[in-house]
């Protein structure tokens, strides 16, 4: 077994982990921008919390084992695939979603959400839309 390989594959099992949390994530506002009850809002304060930092460890290791793979592959693949630069401009736009989640959680923990449910469920599509993009580069490999 190669370390190319094992390396691609926790890559993809944290990224695919990470995301199932990013996907949840923003719903769980979309609920909690629409609650009025205390009793639900406390409970999705807890939810909201307890899931960002479970799939936050997700994401340092999607990175980790991205950069691993990077490495593996080497300078000159990394200089010639302009696909993966493209790349990784969404990965850290996701990064800073990912921490802008933060922000918002401190928001509602504070009960200072000023944000609607549209605005939610819009913030909501923001990650699928740039996974689109990141699989079509990363399967593709356009010679950009």
């Amino acid at each position: 077994m190669s370390l190319l390989l094992t390396f691609k594959a926790l890559h993809l099992f944290f990224m695919i982990a990470w995301f199932a949390g990013i996907f949840y994530l923003p719903r769980l506002f979309v609920y909690h921008a629409m609650t009025e009850e205390k009793s639900c809002s406390a409970m999705l304060k807890i939810m909201e919390r307890r899931l960002l930092y479970f799939v936050t460890p997700f994401a340092i290791l999607t990175l980790i084992f991205g950069v691993l793979t990077i490495v593996e592959y080497g300078r000159e693949w990394f200089r010639y695939s302009m696909w993966l630069h493209y790349k990784l401009i969404l990965v850290i736009i996701l990064y800073i979603y990912h921490g802008f989640c933060f922000k918002l959680l401190a928001d509602f923990k504070h009960d200072r959400n000023k944000r609607s449910d549209r605005f939610y469920r819009y913030f909501n599509e923001f990650p699928v839309l740039v996974l689109l993009a990141i699989v079509l580069l990363a399967v593709l490999k356009p010679s950009l």
